[in-house]
């Protein structure tokens, strides 16, 4: 009788073309994403080597990283900007790829136009210059970040070579509360592990909670996976997955999907398969939250005071660092802190059901006036979408203003810089030094908490809001 299997096992089990003994596997890869920050220096030593793309048709450019979100139809005015951005057009055109630049229809941030337009499926290996590859894993497949000389491989072999990582569980039961969103989930999980617990591994999220969550919500957790140090995360594929898949642009049609959903519905972990690590926690525990620190494991529920350094995992000088940086201190209240500027997107919170959040607190109130507002749509659909269903109009009748498609305010790489010393309400990932500006203290929160504090100016619970 066979071993029992993890999902984690049976898709990287499937893909491996060739394991070296003592080594790493060589994977075979279904689907490659391409940005115009990790690519350029890639085609270039391909050029020199005199390389070529091997499967153009697995391969998808989209311009995000270093867009403008306002004037989109106008020249890039930084110079490093432009020219990456003509390389990645260039670049797609020279070798077959499909590319969707600026005033593109399908264009957007990478992790968001992926999904939405049935490129990411199930059972799939998908990789890309960007950390936050991990977001397709909500979809049961196995994606992940890689480095500029590994898109180089992939370009050219289609396969890339990786050590299997060890296998995590994170198991979460129950009912989830008010106000609270697979962001406060998974903030919730990394400020109990630590943004270190998960190095090493590729995690599996299980349980009535993420059974329950919605598929935007799902990639939003399988997102951040990589803030604990994992290497990714997955879902089990189920009918959320599929519902959410068919009829997309580029998923399969006919037999073709039919006989997929047969061999999807088979992915999932065996009875009695084992993880490496395993962590169990209660939904009931969990409340809205918030970040205090410079790593994303430093958070709390919004409720909570700053801890005391013996109560957390990091390390008392570092910890003692990260909180000088944000101007904290212990035992402080995070409610009520001021704010002055609130950005809404990114690859973690940029989709429609991020922005329906959003209007949910802001609507029938107006944007406080310390408060910079940044709203930012994951990609041309998401604009659409919050023009089609009447989102534009709670907005604009609240101050604020949307903003066109890119990474914007999640890290500073484009105009959309946090000013020194200034304090962000971020629906983003990554709250490291510097992250969204040289100087820039980040707080990362729900696009509940974001709202809330955008129309109070200041850190406030969203649930007094809503309720």
């Amino acid at each position: 009788m066979s071993a029992a299997l993890t999902l984690f096992d049976k898709v990287w089990d499937a893909h491996v073309v060739k394991s070296i003994e003592n080594g790493p596997d060589i994977l075979f890869i279904d689907r490659h994403f391409i940005h115009e920050v990790t690519s350029p220096v890639a085609f270039l030593n391909m050029e020199k080597r005199g390389m070529h793309v091997m499967y153009p048709n697995r391969t998808f450019a989209t311009a995000d990283h270093n867009t403008p979100t306002i004037n989109q139809h106008l020249p890039v005015e930084d110079e490093l900007s432009a020219t990456q951005l003509k390389a990645l057009e260039s670049n797609s055109a020279k070798n077959g790829i499909s590319h969707w630049g600026l005033g593109h229809k399908k264009n957007g941030i990478v992790h968001v136009v992926g999904p939405e337009n049935g490129i990411t499926l199930p059972a799939m290996t998908i990789v890309c210059g960007d950390s936050h590859t991990s977001t397709h894993g909500a979809f049961g497949a196995i994606a992940f970040g890689i480095g500029t000389s590994e898109v180089e491989m992939v370009l050219t072999s289609q396969c890339i070579m990786q050590n299997k990582p060890k296998k995590m569980r994170i198991e979460i039961n129950g009912t989830l509360s008010d106000a609270v969103l697979p962001k406060d989930v998974i903030l919730y999980v990394i400020s109990k592990i630590s943004a270190s617990g998960g190095t090493g591994h590729f995690v599996e999220y299980a349980g009535e909670v993420f059974e329950n969550m919605s598929m935007e919500g799902r990639m939003t957790v399988c997102n951040m996976s990589i803030e604990m140090g994992a290497r990714g995360g997955m879902v089990a594929p189920d009918s959320k997955a599929i519902n959410y898949l068919e009829g997309r642009e580029f998923a399969p049609k006919g037999d073709d999907w039919n006989e997929l959903v047969t061999y999807w519905q088979t992915l999932k972990t065996d009875e009695g398969a084992e993880y490496d690590t395993v962590h169990v926690f209660d939904a009931a525990d969990i409340e809205p939250m918030i970040t205090y620190g410079t790593n994303p494991g430093l958070g709390i529920g919004i409720s909570k005071q700053i801890p005391d350094p013996t109560d957390v995992l990091d390390g008392k000088a570092s910890y003692e660092k990260s909180l000088d940086y944000m101007g904290f201190g212990v035992g402080q209240n995070m409610i009520g802190k001021h704010v002055d500027y609130v950005f809404m997107g990114s690859c973690t919170n940029g989709r429609i059901e991020d922005f329906r959040q959003f209007a949910k607190i802001v609507k029938g109130k107006k944007k406080a006036d310390n408060v910079t507002a940044w709203l930012v749509p994951g990609s041309r659909q998401v604009e659409a979408k919050i023009k089609e269903e009447g989102i534009m109009d709670i907005l604009t009748t609240a101050g604020f203003e949307l903003r066109q498609p890119g990474c914007s305010a999640c890290l500073a790489m484009n105009d959309d810089k946090i000013p020194e010393g200034k304090y962000a309400v971020s629906t983003s990932n990554r709250n490291f030094e510097g992250r969204q500006g040289p100087g820039a203290r980040t707080m990362l929160a729900s696009p509940l908490v974001a709202a809330a504090a955008a129309v109070t100016g200041k850190i406030t619970d969203p649930r007094e809001l809503l309720n």
